[in-house]
């Protein structure tokens, strides 16, 4: 069983025999560039890319597809063809370097301290080999064990993921399982090698709702047991907002917000973030209330944007002087709220843009509730 990195109260990794020093996150991305050349030009995927991952906690990475999400992250298990990918930057995990790293040390390290749930498990599972066999074999990759041990393996974290009758279904093949029991062979494949980082590709992607939840819950339970760091890559505000310590929000390839989940959910300061939350349903909402979707479509990476490659689509632009949002890329700069929350717009006020413009339109009943607490609170100190 790999050996996990304890935290103190404080919130401070501590050295693990792993390679880890005091205060090394578990996965340190810094400045990730991807590029794929093609015929018709090279594909910018994902442009000076940066974050950090504790032991133990998840990150939401969010964004529409054809941001960069997945790219990113299977860079970080080093699963795309070195001939035909421009890849630099730096992306360290457990304290090892993975761009530029041989294929047969990434062969180690996938599925050991690292492993990935992909969006599609009827297609990331093989049809001709029973559930079993595929399992017992991750497990013998990286286990000097028989096949005797690797298959008692196999029937226990089929047991664990919520299989019933796993002994029976270890001799099943894929399409056996329905879609959300596929899944969970998808997170025992992960899991049974216990990784310190486990990475979920869209893990709830064409469930119902009631399998989507037993999923998320199953993810929790596990990550509270191996202490695992999680990556879930979601377009699901919903999801994120039930799983994520940390939020990041991407679009054409690069970084647009970062920070604590609730700061982004609350205190958005990017209108791209704001065009996320808008299109999410409102439950409570009056029966012919409509979803406010982001209009025009998301950029094309062969050839983006000048500026801030969300200005095409953009509602705010003419609150920003003269041309700057077409034609110089916002840095990335401390939200207004402080703290690790950033975010890359121009606005000079993008909070008081959000909470008198964006929320009474996405959340009326917030919005009067915000403001009638701020009043009442103005009113206290006139008095």
């Amino acid at each position: 069983m790999t050996t996990t990195a304890s935290t103190t109260p404080a919130g401070t990794p501590e050295p693990s025999a792993e390679g880890l020093g005091a205060g090394e996150p578990l996965l340190a991305v810094e400045d990730l560039t991807v590029r794929f050349p093609t015929y018709d030009g090279l594909v910018q995927a994902v442009t000076g890319l940066s974050y950090r991952l504790e032991q133990g906690s998840t990150l939401g990475i969010v964004g529409e597809s054809g941001s960069g999400k997945s790219v990113s992250s299977m860079a970080v298990l080093g699963l795309h063809d070195a001939k035909r990918t421009q890849m630099s930057g730096s992306i360290r995990l457990a304290g090892k370097e993975i761009v530029g790293m041989s294929e047969s040390r990434l062969m180690r390290i996938r599925g050991k301290e690292a492993a990935m749930i992909f969006q599609d498990p009827l297609s990331a599972l093989h049809p001709f080999f029973t559930v079993g066999k595929q399992l017992a074999e991750a497990y013998l990759v990286h286990n000097h064990v028989s096949r005797k041990v690797a298959r008692k393996r196999a029937v226990e974290m089929l047991d664990r993921v919520g299989i019933p009758q796993a002994k029976n279904r270890v001799d099943d093949y894929p399409h056996q399982f329905s879609g959300g029991m596929r899944q969970r062979v998808m997170i025992a494949m992960a899991l049974i090698n216990d990784p310190r980082l486990l990475i979920a590709d869209e893990p709830t992607t064409a469930l119902d709702v009631t399998v989507q939840a037993q999923i998320l819950d199953l993810l929790q339970e596990l990550q509270r047991d191996f202490n695992s760091a999680i990556v879930i890559i979601t377009h699901d505000l919903g999801v994120v907002a039930e799983m994520a310590d940390d939020v990041l929000v991407m679009y054409a390839g690069r970084c647009v917000e970062y920070g604590p989940c609730k700061e982004i959910l609350t205190h958005p300061e990017m209108p791209y973030t704001w065009g996320l939350l808008s299109s999410v349903p409102d439950i409570s909402a009056a029966a012919d209330a409509r979803l406010i979707p982001i209009r025009g479509n998301p950029p094309s990476l062969l050839n983006p944007p000048t500026g801030c490659p969300f200005h095409p689509r953009c509602d705010h632009t003419d609150k920003v002087p003269g041309d700057l949002c077409a034609t110089q890329l916002p840095e990335l700069s401390a939200a207004s709220t402080g703290g690790v929350h950033i975010k890359r717009c121009h606005l000079a006020n993008p909070e008081e843009i959000y909470f008198t413009e964006i929320l009474p339109e996405i959340a009326p009943d917030l919005a009067e509730e915000l403001s009638g607490t701020t009043g009442a609170e103005e009113g206290g100190t006139s008095r």
